[in-house]
């Protein structure tokens, strides 16, 4: 919620260069917010500097598949859930989560094997089914510097035109 208050406030400031708010103590400028080369996702990069790697909190992702937060769900399964990203950074961008919260791929195990391997065949599965045959990328964050502003492990379908190289 800060970090959206944040924003709002820094959009107001937009015109006024190096304008900063304060945000839990720390000032904020735009430039921060839009990462330090001012291109656009940067305040995903943001979000994940903001974002607590652990807590009791639900994520979002968590009130997605309770079903207390609504989703455009394409597919379910018992181990997981594919819906469409409500910021999207690309014409098709898609969300896989693993119904069990594991909160990095950095800390999966070795029992969370075989649903890894699912996650992948379900992206897979599901890329073909939106019509992404001449390719797609699956993208995972991990952490603050990998730009991860949702601590429950999720796989990012992106399609639907050329993607460029390097990604970031």
């Amino acid at each position: 919620m800060a970090a959206v208050i944040a924003w709002a406030a820094l959009r107001v400031t937009r015109r006024v260069t190096g304008a900063a708010v304060r945000l839990q103590g720390q000032s904020v400028t735009l430039s921060q917010v839009r990462g330090v080369s001012g291109v656009p996702g940067g305040d995903e990069v943001f979000k994940a500097q903001q974002a607590a790697p652990g807590g009791a909190a639900p994520t979002i992702f968590s009130r997605i598949i309770d079903k207390s937060i609504p989703a455009d769900i394409l597919y379910e399964d018992q181990q997981c859930l594919v819906f469409r990203d409500v910021a999207p950074q690309a014409p098709v961008h898609l969300l896989v989560i693993p119904k069990k919260p594991i909160p990095r791929i950095s800390q999966a195990e070795e029992q969370d094997k075989q649903l890894l391997g699912h996650l992948l065949l379900v992206a897979a599965q599901t890329a073909k089914a939106e019509g992404l045959g001449d390719g797609y990328r699956l993208v995972i964050n991990d952490g603050k510097l990998g730009a991860q502003s949702v601590y429950h492990l999720h796989l990012h379908i992106l399609g639907g035109r050329q993607l460029q190289w390097p990604p970031g």
